[in-house]
């Protein structure tokens, strides 16, 4: 699931929340690190075990032009946002 980047990942743990607030709280911090996630310093991973906010998520953040991958876990999801590959 990980990335070949090197940035420092910021990882948020919104397991047991539902939707729309996993999509809320995931919002909130790729606002918080805007800055950050759009010049590649960072990125951003969320751990979450709702199966809607696979769906949600990626489809708001991908609309943000953030590059966005879904893996699954033991027991749970792992989205991982980030800044687009330069081809």
């Amino acid at each position: 699931m990980m990335s070949n980047r090197s940035a420092p990942l910021i990882e948020i743990d919104i397991r047991g929340q539902i939707c729309p607030s996993c999509l809320l709280t995931t919002l909130r911090e790729v606002n918080r690190y805007q800055a950050d996630l759009k010049c590649g310093e960072t990125a951003l991973q969320v751990r979450t075990d709702s199966r809607e906010a696979t769906a949600t998520i990626p489809e708001a953040v991908g609309n943000m032009g953030y590059d966005v991958t879904v893996d699954k876990a033991e027991g749970h999801y792992l989205i991982l946002i980030q800044r687009p590959l330069k081809p």
